[in-house]
């Protein structure tokens, strides 16, 4: 129990610092994090936020399967994570672009007995835009990879996690659902999407104990950033540097997340810690939103 952890560590420590971490270890252990025996589904996993998020719930004790549709980038990041304590890590070459192709890929592994108690939604973002110029195609396509495949996902995996008793689904959206960002109009209309699907879904499973919420990633040092600027930067003919810089400017904690960081949020949200928390959005992204 919590109350019953004392802070007063009975041992001799050189420098007061040394007293502090271990005071914060102690109150760690007491909040549970630990994520042993429980498997987790992590999309777009071969880089950037979701290889950070597969990581460290690997770290916690997860058993993690990695999702994306490069193969040879699949083996590679499962070279990264932290051994299970029982079985193995895995994998699903899946491309989101098709759902049909998802949902068969999903459907072959369950059939080998994959399963999971939590789902990481994480898909790369459509580029960048006027919405004025956008065309149907472009809405269409954003909104199969993103909200159609999240659904696809969810539905498949839920019945393992009432199963369970123990279910966290995690999408990973963008700070846009609370304050849509200038030159992003596909990616702000179907991030609002996503997060009202995931509200609703939140309200229907909640009985079974299981929480649905999304993390909104602020600018954070990926290739998906790097792509934004740099098309920004062919657009305007500004340099990629001052495009950075105008960013920055704009964000209290005056740099950008790194990937580490979001997962960290979502590892929280995986957790048994969290399991009174369920249809939230948490922006992590430096206090650059502008609302509450």
């Amino acid at each position: 129990m919590a109350m019953e952890v004392h802070l007063n560590v009975p041992y001799k420590l050189k420098e007061n610092r040394n007293k502090v971490v271990i005071r914060v270890l102690i109150i760690f252990t007491a909040m549970n994090m630990s994520l042993n025996n429980k498997c987790a589904v992590v999309c777009g996993s071969t880089q950037g936020i979701g290889l950070a998020a597969a990581r460290e719930l690997s770290s916690l004790g997860a058993t993690v399967t990695l999702v994306a549709r490069n193969e040879n980038a699949l083996k590679e990041a499962l070279r990264e994570l932290v051994p299970p304590l029982t079985g193995s890590h895995d994998y699903i070459v899946a491309d989101f672009s098709n759902p049909e192709q998802l949902k068969s890929a999903l459907s072959n592994w369950l059939s080998k007995g994959g399963k999971a108690n939590i789902l990481v939604n994480n898909t790369g973002g459509p580029s960048g835009g006027p919405i004025v110029d956008a065309g149907i195609d472009q809405f269409e396509s954003t909104f199969r990879q993103h909200l159609v495949c999240n659904h696809i996902l969810a539905q498949m995996l839920l019945p393992a996690m009432k199963e369970s008793g123990y279910g966290r689904i995690i999408n990973v959206i963008s700070t846009s659902v609370k304050q849509p960002l200038k030159g992003l109009g596909v990616s702000n209309t179907i991030r609002a999407a996503v997060a009202n699907w995931a509200k609703t879904l939140s309200l229907e499973v909640a009985p079974f104990g299981i929480t649905v919420n999304n993390v909104l990633p602020g600018a954070t040092s990926t290739s998906r950033l790097s792509t934004l600027l740099s098309s920004k930067s062919s657009k305007t003919g500004k340099s990629v540097e001052a495009l950075e810089h105008e960013m920055i400017a704009e964000i209290p904690m005056g740099r950008f997340a790194m990937p580490e960081e979001i997962a960290s949020a979502i590892a929280f949200l995986a957790s048994p810690a969290a399991s009174y928390i369920t249809g939230i959005n948490v922006p992590v992204d430096g206090g650059r939103t502008g609302c509450l």
